[in-house]
């Protein structure tokens, strides 16, 4: 294997001690790790894509990162509940679709079957205030999912949103123009 010599400030050792550490004890593999990223994210933007980070899970959830680029957003409203779709194209042509649903609150008096809204209107108590009272909440949660090609998307996607993605699927992240 080649040796190679890298010069490093005595402000930075800490940090190549720590990535060393992290890297089970080889700063070389630490270097190339790092450096695979950087070159990734680097061709990436040369190419129109960028560093997207996302929520998955329950609640918080973790995060989750690729390189990609933004085909559309899509969002609905049922009641109590927002969902928002946002579709990516991966670097390597793949379709990334990230689902995020909103939390959910529920309230009514207590009793009240879910559903039941008309009841609730009438009992006067509830409308004030007074009374016994419930409610209800679930945590919003979101999901990435990735696909191959169009037709596994339609399967993940609502209509409206599909034929957005569709219609841009094929344009270049990046035209170079020579003018």
């Amino acid at each position: 294997m080649p040796n190679k010599t890298i010069y490093v400030s005595d402000e930075d050792l800490p940090l190549f001690k720590r990535a060393q550490e992290l890297a089970g004890g080889s700063l070389s593999a630490a270097i190339g790790t790092a450096l695979r990223r950087f070159v990734d994210v680097e061709e990436g933007r040369e190419q129109g894509f960028g560093e997207v980070i996302v929520r998955v899970g329950v609640g918080v959830g973790r995060k989750q990162r690729f390189v990609g680029v933004l085909l559309a957003e899509w969002g609905r409203s049922m009641g109590d509940l927002v969902e928002v779709y946002r579709v990516y194209r991966s670097r390597s042509g793949k379709f990334v679709v990230h689902l995020k649903k909103s939390p959910t609150w529920r309230t009514g008096a207590a009793g009240e079957e879910e559903g039941d809204w008309l009841k609730g209107l009438m009992d006067w108590r509830s409308l004030l205030g007074i009374g016994e009272q419930t409610w209800s909440f679930t945590q919003g949660e979101a999901r990435l999912e990735v696909v191959g090609t169009l037709e596994e998307l339609a399967e993940k996607v609502p209509e409206d949103l599909y034929k957005m993605v569709a219609a841009v699927a094929e344009q270049p992240p990046v035209e170079d123009l020579d003018i």
